[in-house]
């Protein structure tokens, strides 16, 4: 476990899957504690898809290859290839084993920064595969929320129209939900979250605040890189999942080629895609 802290905040990530597990601010805890009988994540990184593959397979090159939900970033072992108390470099590279999921040569970093009262993270992908490589990358950092989410919004930076596209199982449905239209508030219930994920897309924002309406417990997370963003939540359970990715679940119908799935990103060979995100405690 690597610690990172300073006046304000302490930090710690778990070398498997890079996953933060604590973030105490003021003496208050806003991570979910991962109790397994729960959910037994706080927040794992999708890694080289977010969400779910028609039949949890796609088409490379004529080859067909199996990779389950969310990929196998959360059940990967990194390298602390940096650590101070200010920043710490998680790596992983590929190998033998990932190929057999995912034909590509890589190396991904998630780079931690804490400054003040905020944490940055920063995915950073770099392709030696030699060819064009075709990915995803997204976080799945879950809030604690101990009275309950009902008393929470998420404020959204513009006035924004969220449509959420309905999940069936793992897969976008052509079905649609207007959540939102032209505000900023969005209140949440837990009703919404029985089946399972809200997921947004055609939105504003590239920043959004959780906060409770009482005490005013707030988190801000800023992802100018994600054009995708969703919210989860344990049906019941005290915690609340703000997820910016930059790739979606396949949709019902389409096809199984990597290269045609809606929001794939493309890194030429030997070029680096780098993705930040920025969480900030009020």
């Amino acid at each position: 476990m690597i610690t990172l802290k300073n006046q304000q905040l302490t930090v710690q990530i778990a070398e498997l899957g890079a996953e933060i597990k604590s973030i105490v601010c003021n003496e208050k805890e806003y991570m979910w504690n991962a109790r397994a009988e729960v959910w037994g994540n706080s927040a794992p990184i999708c890694f080289p898809i977010c969400g779910g593959l028609k039949e949890d397979k796609f088409i490379f090159e004529g080859r067909e290859y199996t990779l389950n939900k969310h990929g196998y970033g959360k059940f990967t072992e990194f390298e602390v290839e940096e650590a101070c108390d200010n920043r710490a470099v998680f790596l992983h590279r590929s190998n033998e084993e990932t190929k057999v999921k995912f034909p590509f040569d890589y190396e991904l970093r998630v780079i931690y920064t804490v400054s003040d009262n905020s944490l940055k993270i920063e995915y950073n992908v770099k392709n030696l595969s030699g060819k064009t490589m075709y990915c995803n990358i997204g976080s799945h950092e879950a809030y604690y929320t101990p009275e309950g989410i009902e008393e929470y919004d998420v404020i959204f930076d513009e006035d924004d129209t969220l449509i959420n596209h309905v999940l069936y199982g793992n897969l976008l449905s052509e079905q649609k939900q207007v959540l939102l239209k032209e505000a900023k508030v969005f209140p949440l219930y837990d009703k919404y979250f029985i089946v399972d994920a809200l997921v947004f897309k055609g939105f504003k924002s590239r920043g959004a605040t959780l906060k409770n309406r009482k005490s005013g417990r707030a988190v801000r997370v800023d992802f100018p890189d994600c054009p995708y963003f969703l919210l989860w939540h344990k049906h019941g359970a005290p915690f609340i999942c703000l997820e910016p990715w930059n790739g979606i679940p396949d949709v019902v119908g389409s096809s199984y080629e990597l290269t045609e799935k809606e929001g794939i990103t493309a890194i030429e060979a030997d070029k680096t895609y780098v993705n930040t995100h920025t969480i900030t405690f009020m």
